[in-house]
C-alpha cells in the first residue's frame, strides 16, 4: 500500500506542476485588450501604447488597444464591466471614471465592479491665459473675477468632466463667479484662448507644451499636488492660497471584478514594471506625462478619494450633464 502511495503522491505533484507551468505560461503567453473608453489619438492613448509596448517587448502578455468610445467613456468602461473575470480584458481609465456616476444613471459601479490595476501616468492640468493677457498670477484673475462678476470666462472640456469640475474646485473656493464655456476638447478650448474668445482656459500639459514654448500663452498655477518639473516657476493653486484645491488628471488600468488574485498579482508586476523603466520615464517626459506611481490598493485609495471629491464638487456647484 505504501508503494501505492508513494507512486499516487509523486504522479499527483507532476500534474499539479505541470498544470501550474501550463498556467503560467497561458498567463504569459496570452493577447490582453485594453479597452479604450475615449476615441483614438488623445493622452490615453499614446499613453496605453507606450506601456503596451513596454510590457510585450519585456517579455510579459501581448496588449491590443481597442477603442470602445462614447456617451462620455460610459460605453466603454461598461462593456468592461460585463467582461469575462479572467484577465483577458481590462479598461484604460481617466477621472472621467469616478465623475460619470455623479452625473449619470449608470449600469456599473466604478468602486465595487472593478479592482485597481495601476496608475500609469499623470497630465498636469494648466490654467492658462494668453500672453498678452493683463493676468500675470492667479492671484490677478481671481482679483479681477472679484471686481467683474460673471464678466470672465473659462473654456474647457465638458460639461461635467473632471476638467470642469477642477476648476469649480477652484470657483468654490474662491466665491467667484467665472462664466464656463463647454468644449469638446482641449484643443478647441486652447484655440478659442488664442482668439481672445475666452479669458483663460485650463488644459493638459500635453496639449499646452506647444503653445507654452512658443510664448503664445502664459501659466497661471496648476490644480496638481506639486508644481510640474517641466514648470517649476508656474505655483499650485493650493501654493496661490486655495489648500483645498487639487486635481490630478490621470490615465490607469482596472479590471472587472472578481478577477483571480493570482491574474491581478501578474497583470499588476507586468505594469509596474513597465512604468519604471527608463524608456518609459524618458517617453512619458516627451508627452509630457508623469509616470504613475501608484497600485493595486493604493491606486484605489486615489480612486475613492477622487469619487468622494468630485462628487462633493459636483453637487456644491450644482453640475449636469447636458
Amino acid at each position: 500500500m505504501q508503494w501505492h502511495r508513494r507512486i499516487f503522491l509523486t504522479v499527483a505533484l507532476a500534474v499539479v506542476g505541470a498544470l501550474a507551468a501550463s498556467a503560467a505560461w497561458s498567463q504569459a503567453g496570452r493577447t490582453i485588450r485594453l479597452i479604450l473608453p475615449f476615441p483614438p489619438g488623445g493622452p490615453a492613448d499614446a499613453m496605453a501604447r507606450v506601456v503596451a509596448q513596454q510590457i510585450g517587448d519585456a517579455g510579459g502578455a501581448s496588449m491590443i488597444i481597442e477603442s470602445r468610445p462614447g456617451a462620455g467613456t460610459e460605453i466603454g468602461t461598461e462593456y468592461v464591466s460585463r467582461a469575462a473575470p479572467n484577465g483577458d480584458t481590462l479598461l484604460v481609465m481617466s477621472n472621467s471614471f469616478v465623475v460619470l456616476p455623479h452625473v449619470r444613471t449608470l449600469k456599473y459601479d466604478p468602486l465595487t465592479d472593478f479592482v485597481p490595476i495601476c496608475e500609469l501616468a499623470t497630465f498636469p492640468p494648466l490654467i492658462v491665459v494668453n500672453s498678452d493677457s493683463p493676468h500675470h498670477t492667479l492671484g490677478d484673475f481671481i482679483a479681477a473675477a472679484h471686481a467683474h462678476p460673471g464678466a470672465l470666462t473659462y473654456g474647457t472640456l465638458g460639461p461635467a468632466t473632471a476638467s470642469q469640475v477642477a476648476f469649480e474646485m477652484l470657483k468654490l473656493a474662491a466665491k467667484v463667479d467665472i462664466m464656463f464655456v463647454p468644449f469638446s476638447g482641449y484643443t478647441p478650448a486652447i484655440q478659442a484662448l488664442l482668439a481672445h474668445q475666452v479669458t483663460a482656459a485650463q488644459a493638459d500639459l500635453t496639449t499646452l507644451q506647444g503653445q507654452l514654448q512658443t510664448g503664445q500663452l502664459r501659466a497661471l498655477a496648476t490644480t496638481a499636488a506639486a508644481r510640474v518639473a517641466m514648470l517649476p516657476d508656474v505655483p499650485t493653486v493650493m501654493e496661490s492660497g486655495y489648500k483645498d484645491v487639487e486635481a490630478e488628471f490621470y490615465g490607469g488600468v482596472v479590471a472587472p471584478a472578481k478577477t483571480p488574485q493570482s491574474t491581478i498579482s501578474q497583470i499588476t508586476r507586468w505594469f509596474s514594471d513597465a512604468i519604471k523603466t527608463p524608456a518609459i520615464k524618458a517617453k512619458f517626459a516627451s508627452l509630457g506625462f508623469v509616470p504613475g506611481t501608484q497600485c493595486g490598493g493604493d491606486f484605489g485609495a486615489i480612486i475613492r478619494k477622487d469619487y468622494d471629491n468630485y462628487g462633493r464638487t459636483i453637487r456644491d456647484a450644482h453640475l449636469q450633464m447636458h
